[in-house]
């Protein structure tokens, strides 16, 4: 994936301050992501602190566009300001794809953390923005749940292999794969915010009630309480009186879940994903960026709520 570049005007949005009051500093036709990042440090532009958030994508049935939302959400956080990490945990890649990258082209991924104890900071790689890092995944993962099976707090490894760096980080997005195993326990163990991607059709309730029940365990079995629960409607059409009917079951049974916003069917964000490119690169303008972008407005302040007055936001520094 080429590198974007930024017109003055979305400097000034990512910056969040008008463009009138930038006249003096912006005297470029066009920004990479690295002289955005100059720029914010310049004029000490840094977003509102969310403390250290763990967020985890995931839902068991799978056909979400769970990795299109996960890798479009962490790349505009990032635009925003943050200092984010993207950890693939599908063994198939998607969310390294979605970055621009290819699985197959990295010796090292979160095997070699968990499994054979390297330390996570050899794993992490850098995208064009210089506040964007990720773990790659490829098909050597498949094998780490079990590998897992045997080690001695087995359902912590993930919680722990971050510690030694995720002082580094405003944000860490674990992309999921559709499926309950010990990677995905280690995830929503390490996770304080769980996102849950569904489609509005019957077929989700299903996975959505399997994913509350896991959820509750942890609470009771191993005493982890998530701080938020997202549920996220995705790739809804209107015109299907279906999709419709099931938007109202989930308003419904999950009221205190469901996001108020809802990503929109949108063909430009889905080829942007199959090209390697979130939407915000592809089309920063489409229905599919602007849903993402209203998503990530309406949970931003429900976060920074459990952010402690004076908390050390990380976003001064980027690796």
């Amino acid at each position: 994936m080429d590198a974007p570049t930024y017109s003055p005007k979305q400097v000034a949005e990512m910056l969040g301050l008008p463009p009138k009051s930038l006249a003096s500093a912006l005297k470029q036709d066009s920004y990479t992501g690295t002289e955005v990042w100059a720029l914010r440090a310049q004029l000490g532009a840094y977003p509102p602190s969310l403390g250290r958030r763990k967020q985890l994508f995931l839902n068991f049935k799978g056909g979400t566009g769970k990795t299109s939302l996960s890798t479009s959400y962490a790349w505009r956080l990032a635009e925003l300001g943050y200092n984010v990490l993207i950890v693939d945990l599908d063994s198939q890649g998607h969310a390294t794809k979605c970055l621009g990258f290819e699985g197959e082209d990295f010796e090292k991924t979160l095997l070699n953390v968990l499994v054979r104890k390297a330390p996570m900071a050899e794993v992490i790689q850098k995208t064009s923005l210089p506040n964007l890092h990720f773990v790659p995944s490829n098909l050597t993962m498949s094998t780490v749940d079990l590998a897992l099976m045997p080690m001695a707090g087995r359902e912590f490894k993930l919680r722990n292999a971050l510690k030694e760096v995720e002082a580094q980080y405003d944000v860490i997005v674990f992309d999921a794969p559709p499926s309950f195993g010990l990677l995905n326990l280690n995830a929503l163990m390490a996770a304080n915010d769980l996102f849950v991607p569904v489609l509005a059709d019957f077929l989700s309730f299903h996975g959505l009630k399997l994913l509350f029940e896991t959820v509750q365990s942890l609470e009771e079995d191993l005493n982890h309480v998530l701080d938020h629960v997202f549920i996220v409607v995705n790739s809804f059409n209107a015109t299907f009186k279906l999709a419709k009917e099931a938007l109202e079951a989930l308003q419904t049974h999950y009221p205190e879940y469901l996001l108020p916003t809802i990503i929109r069917q949108c063909t430009k964000f889905a080829q942007a994903s199959s090209e390697g490119r979130p939407v915000f690169v592809a089309d920063p303008n489409s229905k599919g960026a602007n849903d993402i972008e209203a998503l990530i407005q309406n949970v931003l302040p429900r976060l920074r709520v459990n952010t402690a007055p004076g908390s050390d936001s990380g976003t001064q520094q980027a690796g």
